[in-house]
């Protein structure tokens, strides 16, 4: 792998393949703002990201040797939208099931989903379910896609089960919650990224993100590219992650950490 990785890069620095994130989690922003700049009905921003922008980034990511991705694709507010959008919206996600999901299962990818799916139409649902069934045993990459997904949400849900399981409150702990999280099994993501320009995290992963490294970018989803994605991560691993604990990190780069 470190023989090949300067073959991969379109960065002008090099990455560390010895420090590279396991898991990056991506809020994926701008998609309508991107089509209507364009003249284009909302749902061609969505397109454009399906089609064309997340599967580079789940590539580029397994190239590198990066575990885990998660894209945030629909969130529990997501409902307040337009119902012509939304129908837009499921028909996107069918068309991504349909196609993407077995490219992405044939090239070794396992997937999954965070969030309660049951509140989407039947066939979605379904679709979303049999895709973990067919890629359980992959292992190449773990590539994760929120759908009706909040953070608040998926903490209430947690609690709900501990309930219903009878777990005595004096043997909770951190452990024991995380395993009832929709994330039980997947390491807390290292990266969070947020296109769209938008310097929030709006309650994506709250449980998990404690001590993840942040980064918002200008660029809208649909324009963020494999390359900007290594920008980030070359940035990151100029970042002192200290874990509360005392700093490990050498002098910081300027020219990388500019862009965080």
């Amino acid at each position: 792998m470190t023989a090949n990785l300067k073959n991969l890069l379109s960065v002008d620095f090099p990455i560390d393949p010895s420090n590279l994130p396991k898991h990056i989690a991506i809020i994926m922003d701008g998609n309508r703002r991107w089509a209507r700049s364009r003249g284009l009905n909302p749902i061609k921003g969505h397109e454009q990201a399906a089609l064309n922008v997340i599967e580079p980034l789940i590539d580029r990511c397994g190239q590198l040797g990066i575990s885990y991705v998660t894209f945030w694709a629909f969130s529990t507010e997501n409902w307040k939208r337009d119902k012509i959008e939304l129908t837009g919206l499921f028909n996107v996600f069918r068309l991504g099931l349909k196609n993407l999901a077995s490219k992405f299962i044939k090239k070794g990818a396992r997937l999954r989903i965070l969030g309660d799916i049951n509140k989407f139409p039947k066939d979605i649902a379904k679709q979303s379910l049999d895709i973990m069934t067919q890629s359980s045993k992959n292992h190449k990459i773990t590539v994760t896609f929120a759908l009706n997904y909040g953070g608040r949400d998926e903490i209430l849900r947690a609690i709900k089960k501990m309930i219903t399981d009878g777990i005595q409150p004096d043997s909770v702990n951190e452990e024991l919650f995380s395993s009832y999280l929709d994330t039980a099994g997947i390491p807390d993501p290292d990266i969070v990224i947020r296109t769209g320009g938008e310097k929030r995290t709006s309650g994506y992963l709250p449980w998990q993100t404690v001590y993840s490294e942040l980064f918002f970018t200008d660029t809208l989803f649909p324009d963020f590219t494999p390359q900007k994605l290594e920008e980030i991560i070359v940035a990151y691993q100029q970042r002192d992650r200290r874990f509360g604990g005392d700093s490990k990190k050498v002098k910081i780069n300027p020219q990388v950490s500019a862009i965080a």
